[in-house]
């Protein structure tokens, strides 16, 4: 398989569950240690091996390519794409962006902070050209708010449901996906009136047994959606992300 450079980036939703602490700012731009979420994305992925993105943009994208407008980020080619139907779910974002792909790509949350080894892990891995492969944690007891979390029930290696209120489980999302451009397929296939999850599509996926899991091991990863997620956030990054560029950022500020 060829390596794979390109991710599509989710960040169109409103990010009402962070509004309180966000300034009415969109999500992306909330800022970590004075860095947006997004930017945070975009230089671990860099550092993954990781140099076109293609960023789905919604609540407030004008403030979004107004920021990219003032911002140089180099070795990087970067396109926006506006999802007016923002409001609805995050698979409609995605479909936003499907003449955009050809071959294998990664996709990830614009609020998930990672380590660039495990995306870099990832990116690594075999992919048939109607699969999707998702990166799951189980070790349950040490994610915060996992209840919150999108649950994942896993025989073997493959994955054969998936949403937020499985009863029983074994393993987490933790937002990142090597795709096939089949996760726009699927995704198509599960549209109702124009709406889609997700979830929806890789439950889809999973019937067809082309929906893998591949675990993360020790790496951490955090789901930034909440002010308690984000408090939590700060007070883990510098010990539990120091391969993150932004942590040797500022150890050096």
């Amino acid at each position: 398989m060829a390596a794979v450079r390109e991710c599509l980036i989710l960040a169109a939703g409103n990010g009402s569950r962070i509004a309180s602490m966000s300034g009415g700012v969109p999500k992306p731009l909330v800022p970590l240690f004075g860095v947006p979420l997004l930017e945070h994305i975009l230089l671990a992925s860099q550092a993954a091996g990781i140099n076109r993105f293609v960023i789905v943009v919604g609540y407030r994208a004008d403030l979004i390519r107004s920021w990219f407008a003032s911002r140089a980020f180099a070795d990087m080619s970067i396109t926006l794409i506006e999802n007016r139907d923002y409001h609805k779910a995050n698979g409609v974002s995605a479909l936003a962006a499907k003449d955009e792909f050809r071959s294998h790509f990664l996709m990830l949350m614009a609020d998930h902070v990672f380590e660039p080894k495990t995306a870099q892990a990832l990116l690594q891995q075999p992919l048939a050209e109607d699969e999707i492969l998702l990166a799951v944690d189980q070790k349950l007891d040490r994610i915060f708010d996992s209840d919150d979390a999108t649950k994942v029930k896993r025989e073997g290696t493959h994955i054969v449901d998936i949403g937020k209120d499985l009863a029983r489980y074994d393993a987490l999302d933790t937002g990142m996906f090597l795709c096939s451009p089949a996760l726009f397929t699927s995704l198509e296939s599960t549209k109702k009136e124009g709406n889609c999850s997700l979830s929806d599509g890789m439950r889809r996926l999973a019937r067809d047994r082309k929906l893998r899991a591949f675990d993360v091991g020790d790496a951490h990863w955090q789901d930034v959606d909440t002010p308690e997620a984000f408090a939590h956030t700060e007070e883990i990054f510098a010990r539990e992300f120091p391969e993150n560029p932004v942590t040797e950022w500022l150890a050096n500020v």
